[in-house]
Formats: C-alpha cells, sequence, structure tokens
C-alpha cells in the first residue's frame, strides 16, 4: 500500500496544447478489455452460485467464510487505487526515497488492528463497524459516525473514478468517458450481484494485474538503461537515494518521524477502524483467520511500496540518459508515469495494454470496495435499525438496489467531478479530513470508559471543526502562493495518490523558501500528522465534555467494547513496580461493584446488548481489567 504522495491534478486534454498522443494497438485495446471482462465475470459467477438462496448475511458479509489469503490480497487492493499507481514513483522521481521510509510505520500500523480493533470488533459479531458505537454510547452516535462516512466516501468514489480516466487520456488520447463508463457500469454490477465475496474474489484477481503490470515495467525499464545496479548508481549520483531524515519538525513534509509515526495514526484509521476493512476482516472464518490477513498484508505493502519506488528510480535514470520532452516536462507530476510507460513500452504491443489493466485494476479495487461499505452501512445502521421487520428476500433486493444506486451515483459523481476545476482539488481534500476524527472516535470509547455519548459527538464534531480548518486554510494558502516547491519538500497542490491518503490526510500547501509565521505555519502541518491530530483533538474535547457531563453515571457500559489497554500495559510491569503504582489486581466483586464488568455468568456466557446470540468471554476478560487503576477511573 502507498500513501502519502502527492500529485498534481491533471490537466483536461483540451487546454489548446498541441499533444503528441502514442496510438494504442488493437492488442492493447483487448487486454484492457480482458480486464473489466474477467472482472465481470468473476462477479457474475458469484451471484449465480446459488442464485435464489442468497441471504443478506452472504451478500454483505459472504457468510463470514472468507479465508486468510484472500482477505489479505482484498485489504491490500481496498486502498492500493489507480491514483496510487501513478504517484508513488512520480513521488520518488522528484523528490528521492525519502517516501519509502513510510513502510516502518507499516508493522504498527497493523500490529495495533490485530491484537485490539480486531478481537473487540470480531467478538462483538458487528457487520457495520459503526454498530460498535451504538452498542458503546447510543444510537445518535452510531448514526453520526455513519452520515460522516457516507459523506467522505461519497465525495471521493467519483474522483477516484474520473481523476486516473482524465490523466490516462491527457496523455494517450484513450478515450475518457469510455474508461469512466466502462469501469463504473461493470464494478456497479459484479459488486450489486455478487456482494462482498465477488468484491473479494476480483480483488484478488486485480491484485495481481496490478503486480504483473509493475513488474513489467520494471523489467523492460531497467533492461533499457542497463540493469537495476546502474539505477542505483545514476540515484545515488544525483541524490536521490536518501538517508534518515530526523528532523523532529512536524512541519516538514517528509522526516522519518513523520513517515514512521505520524504515518502509524493514517494506518490505524485505515486498517483499523475504516468500514471497508473492518467488514473484510468480519467476513473470515474466524478471529485468528482475521488477524493472520491483517498480519499477511505487512509483506504485500512492502512489495507494493518498493516495487512503486523502483519504477520511480528506473525513470529518473531513464529520463537522465533520455530527457523528457517540452511538453513531458510541462506536464502534471501523475502523468509523468504514464509518458515513461508509452516512451519505453512502445513497439511491445499488450504491454501498454497491461499497464493500463494494471492501472484500472486500482480503480476497480477501490471503487467497489466503496459501493460495497457504503451499502453496507446504509443498510445496517440507517435502515435495519427502524424497519427490524424486512423479510429476508426484500432486504436482499434493498442492499442490491443500494449497490446500483451507489454506483450510479458514483457516475454522477464523476461527471460533476470533470465540471468542478479547481474546485475539484478542495472536494478530494474533503475525504482526507474524516479519517482522523473517525480513529478518534473509535478510541475514545475503546480506550475510555469514562466517555459518554454527549462527549463523543461533541468530540467528534470538534474534531471534523478542526480537520476542516487545517485543511481548508493548507487550500486556501497553497493557492495564494506562487511560490514553486522545494526540491526537497516542496508539494504541488495535488491529488490523494489513493483511498489510504485521502482517509488521513488533505492537501499540503506550497512549501517556500521563506518559513510562514502564525496560522501560515499552522498550515503548513505535514499531511502525515492530520490524522494524529484531529483523532487527538475529539480524544481530548471528548474526554472533558465527558467529565464536565458525569461520565458513564446513569448509563450501561457493555464491558465488551471497551479494551483494557492501561492494565495490560501495567501487567507487563514488575511486581514491584505495579504496588509502588497502587495497581494490584482484584478480585472479580470489585469489577462488579464498580460497574466496568458485569457479575460473571455461572456458565461462562454473556449475552451483548443486543439480545443475539450469546458471546462467550474467557477469565483474561476479566482479569486483563481487574486493576485498581480500572477501579478508580470508573468510580469517580
Amino acid at each position: 500500500m502507498s500513501v502519502g504522495v502527492s500529485t498534481s491534478v491533471p490537466v483536461s486534454p483540451t487546454s489548446g496544447t498541441s499533444v503528441s498522443m502514442p496510438a494504442f494497438s488493437l492488442v492493447d485495446y483487448v487486454v484492457f478489455v480482458l480486464l473489466l471482462v474477467l472482472s465481470l465475470a468473476i462477479g457474475l459467477y458469484h451471484a449465480c452460485r446459488g442464485w435464489g438462496r442468497h441471504t443478506v448475511g452472504e451478500l454483505l458479509m459472504a457468510n463470514r467464510k472468507m479465508g486468510c489469503l484472500p482477505v489479505a490480497l482484498s485489504l491490500l487492493a481496498t486502498f492500493q487505487s489507480a491514483v496510487a499507481i501513478l504517484g508513488v514513483p512520480s513521488e520518488i522521481y522528484r523528490f528521492g526515497t525519502q517516501y519509502w521510509f513510510l513502510g516502518c510505520c507499516y508493522f504498527l500500523g497493523l500490529l495495533i488492528p490485530a491484537h485490539i480493533f480486531i478481537p473487540v470488533f470480531y467478538r462483538l459479531h458487528l457487520t457495520s463497524a459503526y454498530e460498535y458505537l451504538e452498542l458503546r454510547f447510543n444510537k445518535a452516535v452510531r448514526v453520526c459516525g455513519t452520515v460522516t462516512f457516507i459523506f467522505q466516501m461519497v465525495i471521493y468514489m467519483g474522483v477516484v473514478l474520473y481523476a486516473p480516466s482524465l490523466a490516462l487520456n491527457a496523455v494517450t488520447g484513450f478515450d475518457l468517458w469510455l474508461s469512466v463508463l466502462a469501469l463504473g457500469i461493470v464494478c456497479t454490477i459484479y459488486t450489486a450481484l455478487g456482494g462482498l465475496k465477488a468484491v473479494i474474489w476480483t480483488d484478488v484477481f486485480q491484485t495481481v494485474v496490478m503486480f504483473l503490470g509493475q513488474l513489467a515495467v520494471i523489467t523492460v525499464g531497467s533492461a533499457k538503461v542497463g540493469g537495476l545496479g546502474h539505477v542505483w548508481a545514476v540515484a545515488s549520483q544525483h541524490g536521490r537515494i536518501s538517508g534518515f531524515e530526523l528532523n523532529p519538525d512536524p512541519f516538514v513534509r517528509h522526516t522519518f518521524w513523520t513517515l514512521a509515526i505520524g504515518g502509524v495514526f493514517m494506518m490505524l484509521s485505515l486498517y483499523g477502524v475504516n468500514q471497508a476493512q473492518v467488514q473484510r476482516y468480519l467476513s473470515s472464518r474466524t478471529e485468528k483467520a482475521a488477524v493472520l490477513s491483517c498480519y499477511a498484508v505487512f509483506p504485500f505493502q512492502q512489495v507494493s511500496l518498493c516495487v512503486g519506488s523502483l519504477i520511480g528510480l528506473v525513470m529518473f535514470t531513464y529520463y537522465q540518459e533520455y530527457p523528457m520532452s517540452i511538453q513531458q516536462a510541462q506536464a502534471a507530476p501523475d502523468q509523468f508515469v504514464l509518458y515513461f510507460v508509452m516512451d519505453i513500452l512502445k513497439g511491445l504491443p499488450g504491454l501498454p495494454g497491461l499497464f493500463i489493466a494494471c492501472l484500472f485494476s486500482g480503480s476497480l479495487s477501490t471503487i467497489s470496495s466503496a459501493f460495497n461499505s457504503l451499502a453496507t452501512v446504509t443498510m445496517e445502521d440507517l435502515i435495519r435499525p427502524w424497519f427490524p421487520e424486512f423479510s429476508e428476500a426484500r432486504a436482499i433486493m434493498l442492499s442490491r438496489g443500494l449497490a446500483f444506486g451507489y454506483g450510479l451515483l458514483c457516475l454522477g459523481m464523476a461527471y460533476i467531478s470533470s465540471q468542478m476545476g479547481p474546485v475539484l482539488q478542495a472536494a478530494i481534500s474533503i475525504f482526507g479530513m474524516v479519517g482522523g476524527p473517525l480513529l478518534g472516535l473509535f478510541c475514545l470509547g475503546m480506550f475510555f470508559p469514562c466517555a459518554n455519548p454527549p462527549g463523543a459527538i461533541v468530540g467528534l464534531l470538534s474534531g471534523l471543526v478542526m480537520a476542516f480548518w487545517i485543511g481548508i486554510g493548507s487550500i486556501v494558502t497553497s493557492m495564494g502562493s506562487s511560490m514553486p516547491p522545494s526540491s526537497t519538500n516542496g508539494s504541488n497542490f495535488s491529488l490523494p495518490t489513493n483511498l489510504t491518503v485521502a482517509a488521513a490526510t488533505t492537501l499540503m500547501p506550497l512549501t517556500t523558501a521563506s518559513k510562514p509565521t502564525g496560522l501560515r505555519r499552522f498550515y503548513s502541518l505535514s499531511y502525515l500528522w492530520y490524522s494524529a491530530h484531529n483523532s487527538t483533538t475529539v480524544i481530548v474535547v471528548g474526554l472533558i465534555v465527558s467529565l464536565l457531563t458525569g461520565r458513564m453515571r446513569g448509563r450501561s457500559l457493555n464491558p465488551a467494547t471497551i479494551y483494557p489497554v492501561l492494565p495490560k500495559f501495567l501487567a507487563l510491569l514488575p511486581l514491584s513496580w505495579q504496588k509502588r503504582l497502587h495497581c494490584g489486581s482484584y478480585g472479580q466483586d470489585h469489577l462488579v461493584d464498580t460497574g466496568v464488568f458485569p457479575e460473571k455468568p455461572r456458565n461462562g456466557v454473556l449475552g451483548d446488548s443486543r439480545d443475539k446470540e450469546p458471546m462467550a468471554l474467557d477469565d483474561t476478560a476479566y482479569q486483563g481489567s481487574s486493576s485498581t487503576c480500572i477501579l478508580q477511573e470508573t468510580s469517580l
């Protein structure tokens, strides 16, 4: 997975500039059409298989019977969009390999979801991640989270379909609306009819296509410039191989700390609480399979990041030996990779088509995940709670209708994107303003037993206000600046590289030669810290409001919605330290008295608050939280 790269919104091909566009061969078009046909075939296969016996659980959750490997590849493909495939090599080409250190955040960014978020969500037997918010707080908080997520996805899904098609059209002449309509219609059909299982298996196929297309570019490109050894030597000679940049300044766009620590919060907003990912975890056969799928993403992410970085270095070496034309040099950065691909693969029929298939595999995987997750949260969070009497057949029809509806909305948003001009960039950034506050909302509920519904709602609103303030301020500052970006830390007013960036970041302001002061300085905060900053705002404001409104006094607290992070951390300390900190273990009676946990049932089973099937609790659920610290926290 690739995150944090900035690529400019592509210019319209009708700008009046004379453009010499490489022609696609018939073989290239055949390869592209084959991608669409096979993706559609996978979806129709799962739709027709067992037709008439489908259930809502199968459509939205794949009957919770998916294996570890397909779920892992789907997790990877969901946030590996077309703009990521274009953006990462462009970032490396322009600024060097500093961005590669983002891989350092992947370990913690996946370890924490695997051992904190997944166990909590899985044991609650959820369908929508926002169902957790009702179990922990109340229905109002759940609706607030759901509406925020829908707003986030609707804004973005048209852009992720339109922007790569526009870049491709500008460079190759590939018909803009043909590609937009073909992708949108095919994706809508197989997502609506096949459900989550079809989405996951098409993600697997599309992930393979993505890697094949990128490997073809690396193989042919490195062969033309003298091998990977020569690529590394040229990149080193021109300062494109970056070392550790240990500057702790959070206003510097990319440093080791920004990438390795700020990136963790970004990863948590994606792999911890994002509905598209949570839905895949919950479709696994067992909790262990869900955790293993999260672990399995790690090596795939590292390989994906390395492949994108290698393309950027090969592209840099190639253009050192064969300089860009004036037209190419003046193009938007996200078009560099397409020009490079057309330069090195011309005369090799089928390979340009393979890369285009690779590019649109990224779009298909991201858009299908958006459709499916939007249909799921709309059905589970906004319709079923108010109309619980829906029959299974009607619920299936409605779920498919929602997916079709969101597909049509995506095409409509793609058209609106084409008419927005500069406003398009602001629309893109709106997506990135939401990930951090949603992460903060879930963390507030999961880690702080004293947080209450008023604190959650006010905290979420405060986080969104803060996110929009910084994001819009950054945009306005960028638009008002006429100075070019720095060669090492600058960034064009730009499009996020993929759903990953969009979920956690907004657009970066231009970095100028003189350091900004005052609010301009505040607006220049590195985008990788946005998620950390905004989620912290939600937690701090939420706790303050909760303390002022009586904590959870008089409200029921479902113990399964709390992760006892402090007791688990203190349990790692020596016993003597625990005694000094007055955090010794206490019996179950103390926990029952303080209301942290209800009395443990004799049969070891506790029903959840929705009166569904009972949920087994092991002794660790009680022992892990039995500490004076938690008792003091909840008895206040």
